[in-house]
């Protein structure tokens, strides 16, 4: 989604970068493919529907897309899909970016990211809602999409998650990540237990917590932004299918 929407999804996905350390089986490093399906709530009515996609595309790269489309009243102010598009890698275990692109669905390019990850340069170069975009890379940073395999990836490993750099428009953020407890969340596919993660970036007035289910690989179950204690935006799990 694009802001405030894709901002609002990227937050509910944030996650923590990989440590980095070595393991024995470098097939366990590697991202399984899936898709899930989830219900958008916005302030307590249901918006819309979002698909996430993870597909394979050679040993060690990957494609992950998002599709978000409004239903009811909100379709009349997003009548096209929403999506966005993260190329990586995976290396010793790490998410590395390569490419993001987002598109808010309208006809108005000047909404829409494009950005290329050049890690030889340490350089994130592209345009960012009409902003040209051109920045030093911390160690790890992700986009508003890889984000959420890196933490996959990091928890499946035993990893503890701390602070994540994330590519947002024309910046590049830290983001603080806390442990919040478990849970048994129901899903429609039964009860799941789940390890609930908050993340905040410092300034801002927001935060998100994240219920991820170790059955599914850490995949999120429910996700919730509030901004003072209210809940502003909430996704919960529909489907989830490994490919």
């Amino acid at each position: 989604m694009l802001r405030p929407e894709r901002a609002a999804l990227a937050a509910l996905m944030l996650t923590a970068a990989m440590a980095g350390h070595a393991q024995p089986d470098a097939v366990a490093l590697l991202p399984r493919p899936f898709s899930a399906t989830y219900t958008i709530e916005w302030r307590g009515f249901t918006a819309g529907y979002s698909t996430l996609e993870l597909k394979q595309t050679s040993s060690k790269d990957f494609v992950y897309s998002s599709r978000n489309n409004a239903r009811g009243i909100f379709k009349l102010v997003f009548p096209n899909p929403i999506t966005q598009e993260s190329r990586f890698t995976i290396e010793n275990g790490q998410v590395v970016p390569s490419r993001y692109q987002a598109n808010d669905g309208s006809s108005d390019p000047s909404k829409d990211v494009s950005l290329r990850f050049d890690w030889d340069a340490r350089r994130v170069r592209g345009a960012a809602e009409a902003k040209p975009v051109d920045l030093a890379l911390e160690p790890g940073t992700q986009d508003d999409l890889s984000v959420q395999i890196a933490l996959m990836l990091d928890l499946k490993s035993g990893h503890v998650p701390a602070s994540f750099w994330l590519i947002n428009k024309d910046e590049v953020q830290e983001y603080q990540y806390s442990r919040d407890g478990e849970e048994t969340v129901d899903t429609p596919f039964g009860k799941l237990q789940a390890v609930i993660y908050r993340s905040h970036h410092q300034g801002s007035s927001r935060t998100t917590r994240l219920w991820l289910a170790p059955s599914l690989d850490y995949m999120p179950l429910r996700a919730e932004q509030t901004r003072h204690d209210k809940i502003e935006f909430a996704m919960s799990i529909r489907s989830f299918k490994k490919s």
